[in-house]
């Protein structure tokens, strides 16, 4: 549903021939008028744009234009020709999301550019100004002259004002499943990474990032440089230049040479600055989403935002393998206990792995080919979907590819057929190792297609997607919602034995950085939280409230309860993941500190209730919130899931406190954070 407030419309023609010297200079303004951006086409034909906000330059100077291959860049002795302005104000609702109703209200112009001589080739330049950020992108409509791009790279700069704080992960052409660094600008070096060099196959340049890139101007002033409405071309990767201070897009290259391959017209992907006075603003901003457009699916009613359970910690434990063994974790009978535990606790979906052949040595390259729609002989795929319906629970499936991308899409509509006649609403994919074709990468052009791909037949056969080895997630999912999540960071996986674990500090990075992209499935609610049994002195490091708090903190539409049942059975702690929502009405960020400590609250959808979640990094806090975002007249139980006072996530993770009081609007409530703890709320009204 579209509530159009005001459009407005004009069009200013500059009148300029095509061999004119003189600078031209377009400029304009957010709504509120804090940001504002200005293009210059100076003497020499060169195109820079600069950004202001509220009366400060916070990018610089900087450049824009194409590199093809094997053609003449596209950069210089260029004209402005006509200018068109628009401005826009609508409302649009959700299928589901953080918010159910999002506002897009901006203020845009289009530059159609030409080259002064031959072969006069054309494009355009639309920025579009919000007042959480701005974003511009390339057009190259039809013309004689041009109809098919090579791109090489992108000129595309982002110089900054000065050398800022930073929070970064390297720009691995096929894996964002880093910790994060958090240093300045000029100190960017991916060969701090420990192990790096066996990713330098696919890195230019160890000077380079993904994105989105966070950086912190000053105490008011906050940006993230991402990228939205990824498709049909190659993801963008910052690399930092010898000046230290500006940013220059880096496309994941292909394996001819170029990066990415398009027929005219087509036009790039949105790069986008968001901006905002508090770290907190990043999180709450709907910039990405609204550059996105509208679902593509008309009756989405199908689409099931949920909570599972499922065979998966299991193999992460090492206690059962994902091939045949004695050991096998997907088995018809185990299979039919997870749904049982699933329908007895309000979880939705179960999520079976290792269910299919091919898992033997995976993921080595020279192993057989995973099959999408053999089941192993002790499990019955049929029979278990059948049970999990008679249960009220629906199976999540899983294709595992193993790199074998091309095996895959010929096997694309038989595996949705065969899990659409089953009712299996909803396939985790993955992407493990080396892509296959040879020569692809993960984030380039021909891997953005094929996940467009996946979630255009998957939506055929009335079935969602969550993607783990994905492309970064650039608000597609508004476009496509039955893309609920990806995985795309270095996930809750990685606090099982092998892993080493996340540290608490990753958690309070990951709000303001990877997930202004999109939802994640980190796969929270880990309560066997010290893993002796399965490896001497390896504990999960975080508190059993820091687990709980991650269903709020970490938006995602599919949330796990990724612990074995045993570990829940009986546990009071319990009670909040099965009573949690995934979908929400609202959400706002009560306070936050890039690497230090985060507290969301969320409104769930169609309900007065209300949920809070506060985690924090290795050092202990004491954080006060307002309950002032809370409705006059209404009445809240409040539960508090706490930190005991000596809980630590080192000595002592496993304790914790329930606190029940009645509040109301205007109350305040003092979070004390463990080290490396955290703290869930729920708020139900309370019936008159």
């Amino acid at each position: 549903m579209t509530k159009n407030i005001l459009i407005l419309f004009t069009l200013i023609p500059l009148l300029l021939s095509a061999c004119t010297s003189r600078p031209q200079e377009v400029h304009t303004t957010s709504p509120n008028g804090d940001i504002e951006v200005h293009i210059l086409n100076n003497r020499r034909g060169d195109l820079h744009y600069w950004v202001e906000y509220r009366g400060e330059r916070v990018i610089d100077t900087s450049r824009l234009g194409m590199d093809f291959y094997f053609a003449q860049t596209l950069d210089k002795d260029l004209t402005i020709r006509n200018v068109k302005e628009n401005a826009q104000n609508e409302v649009w609702e959700t299928v589901w999301g953080e918010q159910r109703e999002v506002r897009d209200h901006h203020n845009s112009v289009l530059l159609q550019v030409q080259e002064r001589e031959r072969p006069y080739r054309q494009f355009e330049i639309m920025f579009k100004v919000y007042d959480d950020g701005l974003a511009f992108r390339y057009n190259f409509p039809e013309q004689e002259n041009l109809d098919t791009a090579l791109i090489l790279n992108e000129l595309t700069e982002f110089k900054l004002t000065a050398d800022h704080e930073a929070w970064w992960i390297p720009a691995d052409y096929d894996s964002y499943e880093y910790l994060y660094t958090q240093s300045k600008v000029s100190e960017i070096d991916a060969s701090r990474y420990e192990g790096i060099e066996l990713a330098k196959r696919s890195i230019d340049s160890l000077h380079a990032v993904n994105t989105p890139l966070t950086l912190k101007v000053n105490d008011s002033t906050y940006l993230s440089i991402h990228e939205a409405n990824l498709s049909n071309y190659s993801g963008m990767t910052l690399l930092v230049e010898e000046d230290k201070r500006t940013l220059r897009s880096q496309l994941v290259p292909g394996p001819k040479g170029h990066a990415v391959s398009a027929s005219v017209p087509f036009h790039s992907p949105w790069r986008t600055i968001q901006i905002a006075p508090r770290p907190g603003a990043l999180v709450e901003s709907t910039m990405i989403l609204n550059l996105n457009e509208p679902s593509k699916i008309e009756n989405p009613d199908w689409i099931e935002p949920m909570k599972y359970t499922g065979i998966w910690w299991e193999m992460h434990l090492g206690i059962a393998t994902w091939h045949m063994s004695d050991k096998h974790g997907a088995t018809t009978a185990h299979a039919r206990e997870l749904i049982d535990f699933a329908a007895a606790n309000g979880l939705r979906g179960v999520l079976i792995e290792g269910w299919n052949t091919g898992w033997e040595g995976s993921p080595a390259p020279d192993q057989p080919a995973f099959d999408f729609s053999t089941p192993y002989g002790d499990f019955d795929l049929a029979a278990v979907a059948a049970y999990a319906k008679e249960r009220n629970v629906v199976i999540i499936g899983h294709h595992e590819t193993n790199g074998d991308v091309a095996r895959y899409e010929e096997r694309l509509d038989s595996a949705f057929a065969l899990y659409e006649q089953l009712g299996v609403p909803v396939v985790k994919t993955g992407y493990v190792g080396n892509i296959r074709p040879e020569g692809e990468y993960h984030h380039g052009q021909w891997m953005v297609n094929h996940f467009q791909r996946v979630v255009e037949e998957a939506a055929k056969h009335h079935i969602s997607i969550i993607a783990h080895e994905p492309i970064k997630a650039t608000g597609l999912r508004r476009t496509w919602p039955n893309f609920l999540a990806r995985e795309g960071l270095r996930g809750s996986e990685f606090n099982s034995p092998w892993g080493g674990g996340n540290p608490p500090e990753h958690l309070t990075i990951v709000p303001f950085t990877r997930m202004l992209g999109g939802p994640i499935d980190y796969t929270p609610g880990l309560f066997r939280l010290n893993l002796d049994k399965y490896k001497k002195g390896h504990k999960v490091p975080t508190t059993l409230a820091y687990q709980l708090a991650e269903y709020v903190v970490l938006y995602s539409p599919v949330q796990m309860a990724s612990d074995l049942p045993e570990h829940y059975s009986g546990h009071p702690a319990f009670e909040f993941i099965r009573e949690v929502p995934v979908n929400w009405e609202q959400s706002k960020v009560l306070n936050g500190e890039i690497g230090g400590y985060i507290t969301i609250a969320r409104q769930e959808r169609g309900s007065e209730n209300w949920y809070i979640g506060s985690l924090c990094d290795e050092q202990a806090r004491e954080l006060s919130i307002s309950l002032d975002f809370l409705p006059e007249g209404k009445r809240y139980l409040c539960t508090q899931y706490m930190d005991a006072p000596d809980s630590h996530y080192q000595d002592n993770n496993a304790a914790y406190l329930i606190k029940n009081a009645e509040v109301v609007k205007g109350d305040k409530l003092t979070l004390r954070l463990a080290a490396g703890g955290g703290q869930a709320i729920s708020l139900k009204v309370i019936d008159e």
